[in-house]
């Protein structure tokens, strides 16, 4: 309902202001002696024509926003809890099938439940959790619309896990307050043009199922790093994904913007020096540049990547602790396991926003800023939503990541990580066998 109110304010608003405008623009001719009269009545009496327009652009993003956020409200969110095997054999390509199976843009049947109803894709959350050293994997997703599909979808790539739904949210652990908590977040994302992958796990060779002790598993300096937080500090890092599909009138925007296969093999045309339309290079001649062995490296990740599902995503982790016990040391490590992902010369993983100041004495004297942010940071973490435009200025917008890159930086660690912090089931879950005898013995 507070939704709702702000945004009938701010369409009441606009117009006021423009009326507003209008008057002091008119007070400040007269009182220089020109004569605006004529312009004045020529703009109000076409305003039948102009104003709805106007209205129109004002109004919209506004109600596409509440109505957007009522049918994510509606659907609900369910917060999964998944306890790892004793043994995983399997390479992270049956997460990227998991990934892919839900991949569900929510295709409207006609304009009404777009503009009325506000239906479009809603976003997942794969998480990872440090809780003093213990390390979690969650995964928050619409309740609605795909949490019976998630778990079918688990429980058939991974037989050994169990995935528990959570009466609570772990994030309620934490409310806002700064006297009992101290926090900073971050925003992670790719360094280079979404168009250029990471390093992905088939880049390391895990889809040739090499044996377990030969595997090299990209996610084991982010889960040792997890593991080695003292018992008064949490991590929390979420990867907030929104199935990537192109964007039109049909689908709830004004302006079409095209999904990013284009851009990927326009990029691919440009490395390879050809027309894009023809699809000709230049002419052969013995002294043409090749291409080097890199770049026909990179052109196979990125013909390899825009054929697989994607996703818009958001790389977000906060580090919370007491009060008078946070650790600075403690950042740039965890940093630094997103390394993990980086291809020199083709992409990278970094802070793209922090809830900080390069030069606090000047930007933030106060730390009101800081703390306006941090307050807002906590929210969208734990509503699991990414604000790009509104409440904090400097925030990237999300970058489309493939279901290979993201089951590369999020999956089910094999056997081969034995991190302590990293618990796993004790035994195998095994389904009772079918002539099992029911009832009380006679």
């Amino acid at each position: 309902m507070k939704e709702l109110f702000e945004i009938l304010f701010g369409f009441v608003a606009a117009p006021v202001l423009i009326i507003i405008a209008v008057f002091v623009m008119r007070a400040t001719f007269n009182y220089i002696g020109v004569d605006v009269e004529p312009v004045i009545s020529i703009v109000v009496a076409t305003s039948p024509i102009w104003l709805p327009f106007l209205l129109f652009y004002l109004f919209f993003d506004k109600w596409m926003y509440y109505i957007r956020r009522r049918f994510a409200i509606q659907n609900g969110r369910t917060t999964l809890r998944i306890n790892l095997p004793p043994e995983v054999y399997k390479s992270p390509e049956a997460m990227e099938s998991v990934m892919a199976q839900i991949h569900n843009v929510q295709s409207a049947d006609n304009l009404f439940q777009i503009y009325l109803d506000g239906k479009h894709p809603l976003i997942f959350s794969f998480e990872l959790v440090s809780i003093g050293g213990d390390v979690r994997f969650y995964v928050n997703v619409p309740t609605g619309k795909s949490k019976n599909a998630i778990e079918a979808q688990l429980y058939a790539q991974y037989p050994g896990i169990e995935v528990v739904e959570e009466q609570f949210d772990y994030t309620a652990e934490v409310t806002w307050n700064p006297e009992k908590y101290d926090m900073i977040a971050f925003h992670m994302n790719k360094k280079e043009d979404e168009v250029f992958p990471i390093k992905t796990y088939i880049d390391y060779g895990m889809d040739k199922l090499p044996k377990e002790e030969l595997k090299f598993e990209p996610m084991a300096p982010m889960l040792e790093q997890l593991a080695s937080y003292k018992p008064h500090e949490r991590v929390w890092i979420q990867f907030l994904c929104r199935p990537h599909a192109k964007k039109a009138f049909k689908t709830g925007y004004l302006k079409n913007t095209d999904t990013w296969e284009s851009n990927v093999f326009t990029k691919i045309d440009e490395i390879m020096g050809r027309n894009s339309k023809t699809k000709l290079g230049p002419d052969e001649r013995e002294d043409q540049p090749r291409l080097t062995m890199g770049e026909r490296d990179t052109i196979t990740a990125m013909e390899r990547n825009v054929g697989k599902y994607a996703y818009e995503t958001a790389i977000r982790w906060i580090y919370i602790t007491e009060t008078g016990k946070f650790d600075g040391n403690a950042i740039a490590p965890t940093i630094r396991t997103f390394a993990q992902y980086d291809m020199i010369k083709r992409n990278q993983i970094g802070v793209k926003w922090r809830t900080d100041f390069n030069y606090n004495m000047f930007q933030d004297r106060s730390g009101k800023k800081k703390l306006k942010m941090k307050k807002e940071e906590l929210r969208q973490y734990k509503e699991r939503m990414f604000d790009s435009v509104g409440q904090v200025k400097g925030v990237q917008p999300p970058q489309v990541f493939s279901v290979e890159e993201l089951a590369t930086m999020y999956h089910i660690p094999g056997s081969a990580i034995v991190t302590p912090g990293v618990a796993r089931i004790p035994s195998t879950r095994k389904a009772p066998p079918p002539n099992l005898p029911v009832g009380l013995p006679t």
